[in-house]
């Protein structure tokens, strides 16, 4: 009888993942490479290809990007299937089809032909031990993975392939030099009690850890809701589109969808509750472009709800909210009320944020 694969010489051993709470935190690895003329991954045309998944936030933000500065030509994307995603320690990850019409909008591998990420991630380090993750940037010269991390990638892709776009796509910026301090400043307590805040609550095992992560969020929501009203719109800062638009929107176009409901951050809706950052959704779902090309709600209600088999067993996916994004933009910021929850905690938490307004 031969001896089984996983012994033979040089076969690839599956570490053992981290889980969600330990991804969260930090991954135990990741790739930090930049595009840059004079370093390891220079800018070239379909050189580099981008693993995404379109219900994942984070993929999102690097996605916006892509389609924002005109990148759709330069760096093709791979689309993951939403469900399934595997045990509780992520294995084996999610799956890409064999065909296009296997799951519409998620699309095969033409690199390899893999059927899961992990078997990308596998390519550029064997043993490596975390969770397989969307987005990754693939550098197909060098075949290994130049970054798997999305603020990372946010950032990069706004200024890595300038020398190949015409001048108008080269010139768009999402951190403006007289924003930066602004937009640093903000993202901190954003991407702590927003955009990783709403995976606390719905990834919470107790009630007391739930209880914990829920009025933070909506702590948030109310310093989001201020901010957007005192700065006049249509962006969080403003005249200007930032990171901090990206940021917010790859969060709160799932949160009537699925945060809501799914997650149980359900002391308010955007829609009911938050008129000022409802009003700003409106308005980049429906006149910014990228911004409704790369929102697929099938994708995004389908992989939280069959694939988190914990929260939902059933994997029934609800129908609601109708619409996914209401029509119509008021630009006169003073005739759009300012909502917020008023919960005591979540208000005492709110005065909390750094930087104060």
């Amino acid at each position: 009888m031969s001896a089984p694969a996983e012994s033979a010489p040089n076969a690839p051993v599956r570490p053992k993942p981290s889980t969600v709470a330990q991804h969260l935190a930090g991954a135990p690895k990741s790739w930090h490479g930049k595009i840059t003329a004079d370093g390891l991954h220079p800018p070239a045309v379909d050189r580099y290809h981008m693993y995404i998944g379109l219900f994942c936030p984070f993929a999102h933000r690097a996605n916006l990007v892509r389609h924002i500065k005109g990148l759709q030509d330069i760096i093709p994307v791979t689309v993951v299937k939403p469900y399934p995603k595997g045990d509780e320690t992520g294995w084996p990850g999610w799956a890409l089809p064999a065909t296009a019409d296997e799951y519409a909008g998620a699309t095969p591998d033409p690199l390899f032909g893999a059927r899961y990420l992990h078997e990308i991630y596998f390519k550029a380090d064997p043993q490596y031990p975390g969770r397989y993750s969307v987005p990754v940037l693939w550098d197909k010269t060098l075949n290994t993975i130049v970054n798997n991390e999305s603020p990372e990638l946010m950032r990069d892709l706004q200024t890595g392939f300038n020398s190949l776009l015409s001048e108008d796509k080269a010139n768009i910026t999402l951190y403006p030099e007289a924003l930066r301090e602004r937009i640093d400043a903000e993202s901190v307590w954003m991407q702590r009690d927003l955009n990783t805040g709403v995976y606390k609550a719905g990834f919470a095992t107790t009630q007391e850890a739930y209880d914990t992560a829920v009025p933070v969020v909506f702590a948030a929501l109310n310093r989001l809701e201020k901010m957007i009203a005192a700065n006049g719109g249509p962006f969080v800062l403003g005249s200007t589109l930032t990171e901090l638009d990206v940021r917010a929107y790859a969060t709160l176009i799932r949160f009537d969808t699925v945060y809501v409901q799914h997650f149980k951050c359900n002391l308010g809706t955007l829609r009911h509750d938050y008129p000022q950052i409802n009003n700003w959704l409106s308005y980049l779902y429906y006149n910014v472009p990228g911004f409704r090309e790369t929102t697929d709600f099938r994708h995004i209600k389908e992989n939280y709800t069959k694939s988190h088999k914990d929260i939902n067993p059933r994997g029934i996916t609800p129908m609601g909210p109708w619409p996914d994004v209401e029509p119509g933009y008021e630009p006169d910021l003073t005739k759009v009320r300012i909502g917020g929850v008023k919960m005591p905690r979540v208000l005492e938490l709110e005065a909390q944020i750094e930087p104060k307004l």
